[in-house]
């Protein structure tokens, strides 16, 4: 674990540190941490350094000092980090939120990113119809825990329907099931910046970076149509679907989309 000061505050960034490999930053999704990313660091271990910084009021950093994390600090926070660690021209895996801070870091500082593997992610905003009843959730969540019917919520949000259902994903479904579970107060920012992000779509014309796009089929808070309107936007990009698959394709389909995002880093390292 390292900790970087920047952009006024401490992030937590976990670092393989390699510095004659190429880099990759992983950027997570809310409500999970770099933990999400365990699988991929351990099977492209030797072959790439990786860097997992956690968002401002996520994870090990530190707390948020504001009532909202935009998406634009975010990638502020991002870009501050990287800065300080003597970082350029990475590959990128960004998750859900992970995708919405990435596509902000590459439009804004081009410099620092090579190649963006969004993953269960898009740029749209939230259907404007949809977002107090979120953040009403995440206020709710904040105050009471996230436990039972909030909990249950969440894991609908985080894993797909045929995840959940799976025998053979229990240990998968009750390991982030748990972790979920021991969220507090301090993620409230956090959520609310998400649930009332700014559309991005707009910027995706001037992210020139080649770019894979990885979605699940069965995913209800970005669904398929999402993936294909970023994979559309993006100028050079690739889309990948997959089956049986929910919001979050790293930790439900491993055995597909890891092999699929290394191949991805390795063509652009």
């Amino acid at each position: 674990m390292t900790t970087i000061n920047a952009a006024g505050t401490t992030f937590n960034v976990e670092d393989t540190g390699e510095d004659d490999l190429p880099a990759v930053v992983c950027l997570h999704s809310l409500f999970l941490d770099h933990r999400m990313f365990d699988g991929l660091v351990e099977a492209g271990r030797g072959r790439f350094r990786f860097v997992l910084p956690e968002f401002r009021g996520q994870g090990a950093s530190a707390p948020a000092e504001s009532d909202e994390v935009t998406m634009e600090q975010a990638a502020g926070d991002t870009a501050a980090v990287l800065d300080e660690l003597g970082l350029q021209d990475s590959l990128v895996v960004a998750s859900s939120m992970g995708g919405d801070v990435a596509a902000r870091l590459a439009a804004y500082r081009p410099d620092l990113v090579r190649a963006l593997a969004f993953v269960g992610s898009s740029v749209r905003g939230e259907p404007a119809e949809k977002v107090e009843e979120y953040v009403a959730f995440a206020t709710n969540a904040a105050q009471q825990g996230f436990v039972d019917d909030r909990l249950e919520f969440l894991q609908q949000v985080m894993l797909g329907r045929s995840t959940l259902e799976d025998p053979q994903k229990k240990d998968v479904v009750d390991l982030w099931s748990g972790r979920m579970s021991e969220l507090g107060a301090d993620l409230l920012p956090a959520m609310v910046g998400v649930m009332r992000r700014k559309d991005a779509t707009p910027l995706l014309p001037s992210i020139g970076v080649p770019a894979l796009v990885v979605s699940g089929e069965e995913c209800p808070v970005r669904p398929p149509d999402w993936a294909a309107e970023l994979a559309d936007g993006l100028p050079d990009s690739e889309l990948v679907m997959v089956p049986r698959c929910g919001h979050s394709p790293l930790l439900e389909a491993p055995d597909t989309v890891v092999p699929k995002v290394l191949d991805f880093l390795a063509a652009h390292a």
